[in-house]
């Protein structure tokens, strides 16, 4: 009976230890499951304010540029016009005409900027185009697109980002680089889409990134929040290049 009785305790016990275990087990597992629940809400939440940061700086950088066209290139045509038919005669109405046709081409072109599903609906290959189009229009610099492989759609607040962080390689290249060439490359694989954007400037050396003020730091945290990779490569006199892996599968 004894015996017995020593079993039923041991038992007892080793149930008790077996509850409270898992009881500490599930305590655990709650809290990391909260913490992670917890760290995904902060994830979205500093995607969502990412993304607004985005539109504000694309629109501030659309303004800008509206801004910039306006007065020193539409305005100087306009003005060109102006004095072109106070001195109208025969022989240069041709001149007058092509003048004016030049305006309205700009003003047009302008408008895609100014229209405001340009920053809601925007499309990277598209808002891309219009940027390389607008660098050779306005003689910034030599600048081209290409694209490799079958286009496919990209979620469209990934597509913004991607274009942000390009826009910022973009205005390095125009201010600091001294290039005379841009080129800006679309390659569609399967599961990937690669991103490269060279120039033929001054480059710098590798250790000098940060100094640089080019936001490479910016630049990565902000593909980081959309599962991307950058990689940024420079040499003295060699140009610089920016790589951008984005993965289709990581939407």
């Amino acid at each position: 009976m004894q015996q017995g009785g020593e079993i039923l305790v041991i038992s007892t016990i080793i149930i008790a230890l077996i509850v409270i275990f898992l009881i500490v087990l599930f305590a655990v597992f709650q809290r990391r499951k909260n913490n992670l629940l917890q760290e995904k809400e902060s994830e979205k939440k500093r995607f969502e304010t990412e993304i607004a940061e985005t539109q504000i700086e694309i629109r501030e950088e659309t303004l800008r540029n509206i801004s910039w066209e306006l007065h020193d290139n539409i305005g100087q045509l306009l003005t060109l016009a102006k004095i072109q038919l106070q001195n109208a005669s025969p022989e240069n109405m041709e001149e007058v005409s092509q003048t004016i046709s030049k305006s309205l081409n700009e003003v047009r072109a302008l408008s895609k900027l100014i229209n405001p599903e340009f920053i809601k609906n925007i499309k990277l290959r598209e808002a891309l185009q219009l940027e390389i189009e607008r660098f050779n229009r306005l003689q910034f610099i030599e600048a081209s697109l290409s694209l490799e492989g079958e286009e496919k759609e990209v979620n469209k607040k990934h597509e913004m980002i991607l274009f942000r962080i390009l826009q910022e390689f973009f205005s390095n290249t125009i201010k600091h680089a001294r290039a005379s060439k841009l080129e800006v490359l679309l390659s569609f694989k399967e599961d990937l889409l690669i991103i490269v954007a060279k120039d033929n400037g001054i480059g710098f050396k590798s250790e000098e990134i940060q100094k640089k003020g080019i936001g490479l730091q910016n630049i990565k945290t902000r593909a980081k929040l959309i599962n991307a990779k950058v990689n940024l490569e420079s040499k003295p006199n060699n140009g610089t290049i920016l790589n951008i892996y984005y993965y289709f599968y990581k939407v």
